[in-house]
């Protein structure tokens, strides 16, 4: 995709999958891409449908949960953009999980039992639930890798308030809920997921995607417990499997290691996963749409003027 200018345009971050556009000081154009990382880089083939579905999904999540926390989204003018205010963001992001998976799993298969913080128990299986969900914040990196972070560190250095980590650990366990309530509608567990906030005028706001396949994983409700019994791998929805095919090819974005070569078939491999996810978590038949770029840029600015951002 190109990059757009847009009138009273401010600023221009790209990041790992998002192009962000500041409009003046209070609004962001937020266009999600077909770009796809893991272990904190971009790996060099983009994935079809990727942005699509990660705008539409975490469209749909924001106003499913804009009860429980105000949001930062306004609309969606294209499929892949997304258009809201602009938040002083903290500089962490609140990861929260019902299951011993993923990174919590590695960190408890090496022998150790404390994650930012928090004590895991013992006698645990991959993939159990913890007996309450837990919250393993971490840094916001800016670039290389996000830290694991307790929440004393957090306070003590300043990126929180006391006040604002009790405030940010309630959303994030209500948002946890309501995620989890909502996959359970579609057969699904929402394992584990993350959470961005900012403040507008000392007021807390969501910000970012919630609930997508690159910020949550997810698994099949139906045979969850006979696998477990028998120690089977639990079939999954998420990022998880590219992660799982990277260190297979001896990648994990260290020093030295070289990203493996992604061919066609599997780059339609790694798009079908992310369709599968939108429809099984929105209950919906995804449509690919295709504009061209003049085509989003005027969409994207019909609506920054209808929201009185121009």
């Amino acid at each position: 995709m190109s990059n757009f200018k847009f009138p009273h345009q401010t600023a221009f971050y790209k990041g790992k999958v998002r192009d962000v556009y500041s409009i003046g000081t209070d609004w962001l154009v937020m266009v999600a891409s077909n770009r796809i990382s893991a272990f904190d880089v971009i790996l060099p083939q983009p994935i079809p449908y990727k942005g699509q579905v990660l705008n539409q999904i975490a469209a749909y999540m924001l106003n499913a949960t804009k009860d429980i926390c105000p949001n930062w989204l306004t609309n969606t003018p294209a499929p892949n953009v997304a258009i809201g205010k602009r938040c002083e963001p903290f500089k962490i992001e609140m990861v929260v999980r019902g299951n011993l998976t993923g990174h919590a799993w590695r960190t408890y298969s090496s022998g150790k039992r404390e994650l930012c913080g928090i004590q895991m128990p013992e006698g645990m299986n991959e993939n159990d639930f913890f007996p309450t969900p837990i919250i393993t914040p971490s840094t916001k990196a800016s670039e290389g890798h996000d830290e694991d972070i307790s929440a004393t560190e957090i306070v003590a250095k300043g990126l929180a308030t006391e006040a604002e980590w009790n405030a940010l650990c309630n959303y994030t366990l209500q948002l946890f809920a309501r995620g989890k309530e909502i996959a359970a509608k579609r057969g699904l567990i929402l394992v584990d997921t993350k959470y961005e906030f900012g403040k507008i005028d000392g007021t807390i706001y969501l910000m970012d995607e919630i609930h997508t396949p690159d910020s949550s994983r997810y698994f099949y409700a139906d045979g969850f417990e006979e696998r477990q019994e028998k120690g089977e791998r639990q079939e999954q929805l998420s990022k998880e499997f590219v992660r799982e095919w990277l260190i297979a090819n001896n990648f994990m974005g260290k020093e030295g290691q070289t990203v493996p070569e992604m061919d066609a078939a599997w780059v339609q491999t790694i798009s079908q996963r992310y369709i599968e996810l939108y429809e099984q978590v929105i209950g919906e038949k995804f449509v690919p749409q295709d504009l061209s770029d003049d085509e989003t840029y005027n969409l994207v600015l019909a609506s920054l003027q209808r929201c009185g951002a121009l």
